[in-house]
């Protein structure tokens, strides 16, 4: 693992370079000895293309140019004071002020989510537009603080629970959102549809079930998708964030490269095995030291309190499952992890766990989305779904499916390559476009150039990769002389070859006259072997301009 994630890295950070001595070699080119690079340049290489400032310093000092520190730290000072602005105008610190005055008032909210999803409250607080009030009408967007809630609040990466809170005479408040503030204090977000609200009234409290149902599926399989990773790819994994919502899960985790399809496939047996056990989820409240010796884990970079919730799902597979990477103390079970969040009573609840997707986030880390319960039966159903449709259409069994499109995709193959043969040979058969502004619209493209035969030639159409062969068949054509196609795709975009025989390459130079070539067309370089090299070009409309630069360069080196 240690040497993938070197490894990588280091591919990275090469890219970065190449790409960022590019940009700089372009950026300075008109700067020489005693020069002194902008700061504002080089701040741009280093906040857009993220080029190190040291080594923007390091590739112009053999050529004597610096580089304006000051200009350097004004311009990161300027974009620190813009992100500032733009976080001040958002709110959000003002907003912050309110909780704490809240929570100085009202004290911590009880949390009483964990064994019920309906109760009783009181309002402590009401906050209408950034500001505490006593009252709240129909239609009222507001926050609600009470004294106690079954409402989960966001946090850990599991979203907060939506319900209805109800009042005196049919008042209602649908609750949109719960958020955390401050740690523990639970804030419903929502608006009033029916009745008023004041301060210290009495409400009853009721979370969407049907929600908070699939939330904990979703939560419980994130543990046991953790763990599975683990065991698949090895103790490196860790999580680095999370999302656990009513419809979908998303893992982040820390993996240096792409997982397998084999590797995937394996996660989600070992995690559907601990769920067909159908296990009871268990909770302890223990101190952080006995949780972590007890082979708990713990997120890197949250906060824990004295006293932390431990989580527990699925009978060990094995007897070295007994046993924390220390050795020293029995695991309570197969998964453990400290966490905060909802759970399901026994892992059956969570029926099923699908992963739909891997990939990055960024460096060495990796992610997975998944379904689970309801969620992944209809999934599955839909793929099944699909899969019928398409074996209808190839006229096939779903079980015959594979070796059906496998016989399609090698067909089509066979008919691409005669398709590209039959397009070479009528390329080359006499249709196309002259460069010579004296035969442009005849047929003909083969002109006498002094003692060198010169075939040029403008096709629709054509794909780039097919410009190699039509090059050497226009060679083998010619005997001896140079060959130049303009291939425009169907797309409009340009390519350009050029091909000099093997007897002419002490007189010409392919990839000499590929430049002039791409250079009409709004291009820059080109590249290949003396016989034969290629070049791209923006403008196809300039592809008579092209031929004809071209056959100046060729005139330009006989004479």
């Amino acid at each position: 693992t240690i040497c993938q994630t070197l490894e990588l890295e280091e591919t990275r950070f090469r890219q970065t370079l190449e790409k960022g001595l590019g940009l700089l070699a372009e950026t300075t080119d008109n700067l020489s000895k005693g020069d002194v690079l902008p700061g504002a340049v080089a701040f741009k290489l280093y906040d857009t293309y993220g080029f190190p400032y040291d080594l923007t310093e390091d590739a112009l000092r053999p050529r004597g140019i610096t580089v304006d520190r000051a200009g350097f730290d004004t311009a990161m000072a300027a974009q620190k004071a813009e992100a500032r602005k733009a976080w001040k105008g958002s709110g959000e610190a003002t907003t912050q002020a309110v909780w704490y005055e809240v929570r100085e008032a009202t004290g911590p909210t009880d949390f009483l989510g964990y064994t019920c999803e309906t109760a009783e409250g009181e309002i402590k607080a009401i906050i209408k537009a950034g500001k505490q009030v006593k009252t709240l009408k129909k239609g009222d967007e507001a926050q609600i603080v009470l004294n106690q809630t079954p409402f989960y609040g966001e946090s850990g990466g599991q979203v907060g629970d939506k319900g209805v809170i109800t009042g005196a005479n049919g008042a209602t408040f649908l609750v949109s959102d719960t958020r955390k503030m401050l740690g523990d204090l639970f804030v419903h977000f929502g608006r009033v549809e029916s009745g008023r609200f004041k301060l210290s009234d009495a409400v009853g409290l009721q979370v969407d079930s049907t929600l908070r149902t699939a939330i904990r599926a979703n939560h419980s399989a994130t543990h046991l998708l953790h763990e599975a990773l683990r065991q698949v790819l090895g103790s490196h994994v860790t999580q680095k964030g999370s999302l656990v919502a009513p419809d979908r899960l998303r893992f982040d985790f820390s993996h240096s490269h792409p997982m397998t399809e084999e590797e995937i496939k394996k996660v989600e047996q070992v995690a559907n095995t601990i769920i067909d056990q159908n296990a009871p989820v268990q909770t302890h409240l223990m101190s952080q030291e006995e949780a972590l010796k007890s082979g708990a884990m713990a997120l890197f970079g949250e906060k824990y309190g004295d006293e932390v919730r431990v989580v527990a799902m699925g009978e060990p597979l094995t007897s070295d499952d007994k046993k924390t990477s220390s050795g020293h103390a029995e695991k309570l079970a197969w998964s453990l992890e400290l966490c905060g969040g909802t759970h399901v009573q026994r892992t059956g609840d969570i029926g099923l766990v699908k992963v739909l997707s891997e990939s990055a986030v960024g460096s060495g880390v990796r992610r997975i989305e998944a379904v689970s319960s309801s969620k992944a039966r209809d999934y599955l159903d839909q793929q099944d779904e699909r899969v019928k449709k398409i074996a209808a259409l190839l006229r096939t069994r779903p079980e015959d499916l594979t070796d059906r499109v496998s016989a399609l995709l090698a067909e089509r193959k066979q008919l691409e390559k005669k398709l590209s043969e039959a397009k070479r040979a009528a390329a080359l058969s006499g249709s196309g476009t002259s460069a010579s502004s004296s035969e442009a619209d005849q047929p003909s493209d083969l002109q006498q150039l002094g003692e060198i035969k010169f075939l040029s030639r403008t096709l629709q159409g054509l794909n780039p990769k097919d410009l190699r062969g039509l090059i050497d068949e226009g060679k083998k054509q010619i005997g001896t002389g140079v060959v130049a196609i303009v291939g425009i795709s169907e797309e409009g975009k340009a390519g350009l070859a050029v091909g000099v025989t093997a007897d002419l390459t002490h007189k010409l130079n392919a990839v000499d006259l590929v430049r002039l070539g791409a250079s009409a067309m709004g291009g820059k370089g080109g590249g290949g072997r003396p016989d034969m090299a290629q070049a791209g070009g923006p403008d196809a409309s300039k592809d008579k301009d092209a031929l004809l630069a071209i056959e100046a360069g060729i005139k330009q080196a006989i004479d």
